[in-house]
């Protein structure tokens, strides 16, 4: 055989090998997607909220008489949660499609994604909260540096017993650290469940309830695709995920700072005027 053909089938064989693990790994990211059908129930909405493509598609819509939201079946402890969501397109003011993980009750722990529509050309607002024993208060919101109403993007939350990273399309855009030691609740209690809603806030969501939601625009839609959740339930007792342990190194470290000086619009460790006697101890610590 002369070198050339002999090139010819290793590289032949270079290609199938490459593709076959193309294949699997593909094969690996469908297998591993959730199940509308199996992972949510509507909670309310009757047929606004449509489960669709064999359980693979969620819709969310909101006309003038109601709007519509879902809840996962689980509860979760600890974990690492992916959603793809495409927002709602064009004028979305007054509507607030809102996914997040709660418990139950007085005292309850919530993360909290909540995106505020606007005018047509304007940016959507994210704003982040997080909920121990019943307090929230630590709002943070940003714009995004992309259209969410194109295209799906993942929103992502992990969450471990050090702390609570919030990323979008994985760049971390929030980081909230465990600070029990100087007397600051973390929720690692209480086990929670995913919820979304499309619904209308325009009292408050636009412009602190300036412009209203234009019903002759409706309906108003959100779409959700390739929910993921990996948690301590769905691993392996000998199988150690990278939630567990993650936080950010310094990449992640510069791509944070680089959300937080270009796109943060409120930040509630800065707001000196909502706290007069003096920021939160939280607020005077690292969060990374």
């Amino acid at each position: 055989m002369s070198s050339s053909s002999s090139s010819s089938s290793s590289s032949k064989v270079s290609m199938v090998l490459i593709l076959s693990l193309v294949i699997t790994s593909l094969m690996a990211m469908t297998a591993s997607a959730g199940n509308f059908f199996q992972d949510f129930d509507v909670t309310f909405g009757d047929q606004r909220a449509k489960i669709l493509n064999g359980g693979q598609l969620l819709t969310l819509n909101l006309d003038k008489a109601s709007g519509s939201g879902f809840k996962s079946k689980n509860e979760y402890l600890l974990g690492r949660i992916d959603m793809q969501i495409k927002l709602v397109s064009g004028n979305s003011a007054g509507t607030v499609t809102a996914y997040y993980l709660s418990s139950e009750g007085p005292t309850h722990d919530e993360i909290d994604f909540e995106f505020l529509g606007n005018l047509s050309g304007d940016p959507y607002t994210l704003h982040t909260n997080v909920f121990s024993q019943g307090k929230g208060n630590r709002e943070q919101q940003f714009h995004l540096w992309f259209d969410p109403t194109e295209a799906f993007h993942t929103y992502s939350i992990v969450w471990n017993s050090q702390r609570i990273i919030f990323l979008v399309d994985n760049i971390p855009i929030r980081v909230f650290t465990n600070l029990e030691t100087i007397g600051v609740p973390f929720p690692k209690n209480q086990p929670m469940r995913i919820y979304s809603s499309l619904w209308n806030a325009d009292d408050w969501a636009t412009r602190g309830g300036l412009v209203k939601t234009d019903w002759t625009q409706a309906p108003f839609t959100a779409s959700y695709r390739n929910f993921q959740a990996s948690t301590t339930s769905t691993n392996s007792l000998t199988e150690q995920s990278a939630w567990q342990t993650q936080g950010l190194d310094a990449a992640g470290r510069n791509r944070l700072r680089w959300v937080q000086q270009k796109f943060m619009v409120y930040n509630y460790c800065s707001d000196l005027k909502r706290f007069p006697q003096g920021l939160p101890v939280e607020c005077r610590r690292s969060r990374f």
